[in-house]
């Protein structure tokens, strides 16, 4: 089975970065893990940033779907016990809850390392978990970029231009490492 990593809501949000982080999952190269609680998360700050509802609703209820493994229950008793960022405690609770290897955030300086030692769990950027999945898994990884990208039609991207908006949503190393290998 593959390796279990915990998604924090803000390697969630954007909706390209999203929809790759996910292709991977589908494709066998790591087991993803969430929350109701950050799904919650994710639905409310996509609706208060202006995204329609009915979309949003159809993006959770998708990823609940498709992934219908990925949610981590029972860590309530948890979150009182753990020592990071108060208004993350219920991520890092669940992450431990669901065995994750890796807890995938933004925020990595809400997850210090003394709070996530004990749980043997290492905290990772999602450019740094995006070029750990080139670095071992190279053509299955390049090969889901371009084959995403391919079934974009409304709107068509390029690969080009999903590198870009990749790139700016926070995963830079990442898309040069990705051009580096593909130009």
């Amino acid at each position: 089975m593959s390796f279990p990593a915990f998604f924090d809501t803000n390697a969630l949000y954007g909706a390209l970065l999203n929809d790759f982080i996910l292709e991977l999952a589908d494709r066998g190269l790591f087991r993803p893990l969430w929350s109701r609680d950050v799904l919650f998360e994710l639905a409310k700050n996509l609706v208060k940033n202006g995204e329609d509802p009915a979309l949003v609703e159809k993006r959770v209820s998708t990823m609940e779907h498709y992934f219908a493994d990925a949610l981590v229950t029972g860590y309530g008793d948890l979150v009182p016990t753990m020592t990071n960022d108060k208004k993350d405690r219920h991520v890092l609770a669940a992450a431990v809850r669901g065995s994750a290897e890796v807890l995938v955030t933004f925020n990595v300086k809400d997850f210090p390392t003394d709070s996530v030692e004990p749980f043997d769990l290492e905290v990772v950027h999602p450019d740094a978990f995006l070029l750990d999945q080139l670095d071992l898994y190279r053509a299955p990884t390049l090969r889901t970029l371009v084959e995403l990208v391919d079934g974009y039609d409304s709107p068509a991207m390029t690969v080009d231009g999903f590198l870009l908006a990749l790139a700016r949503s926070g995963v830079p190393k990442f898309v040069d490492a990705v051009r580096s290998k593909l130009y």
